[in-house]
């Protein structure tokens, strides 16, 4: 149990797959209950069991996970999260991750994903900014090189 604590612990007690808290008196057996989960099959990633509730860990071994955008954020056409960390962590550098009909949505967007990527992949600092382009405004990821 002591792996599941450390875990647990290091991740704050929420689910890396849906990012809700994770109840620590509830059962392990319980499907909101928390359980260790390898986040990817890619044996360099520096992150390599990460918290997850039991539901969404199993559901995660049965179909490819999808990380959902907030449906409070208005977005058009919004990019893969998985792909998204994965293709940053191996190349670094700068993204396009969605369009939004105004800056303030954009922004509001922008925050949301910096602090996402903070739980989702800890260990690379993300920066999110917002450009103005054909009468919308895009969301932009980017880190440094790899």
């Amino acid at each position: 149990m002591s792996l599941l604590d450390d875990v647990a612990e290091r991740d704050g007690w929420r689910c890396w797959v849906c990012d809700e808290p994770v109840d620590p008196d509830m059962s392990v057996n319980d499907p909101r209950g928390p359980s260790v989960d390898s986040r990817t099959a890619d044996r360099k990633a520096k992150v390599a069991e990460r918290l997850a509730h039991r539901a969404c860990n199993t559901r995660k071994g049965a179909v490819k996970v999808v990380i959902a955008w907030p449906d409070r954020l208005h977005v058009a056409d919004p990019a893969p999260l998985i792909t998204v960390a994965g293709r940053l962590e191996r190349k670094g550098g700068r993204e396009v991750v969605a369009r939004c009909p105004t800056r303030a949505d954009a922004q509001e967007a922008a925050e949301w994903l910096v602090d996402r990527f903070s739980r989702l992949t800890p260990d690379l600092p993300v920066t999110a900014g917002v450009e103005a382009g054909g009468g919308q405004f895009l969301v932009v990821l980017t880190t440094g090189r790899r």
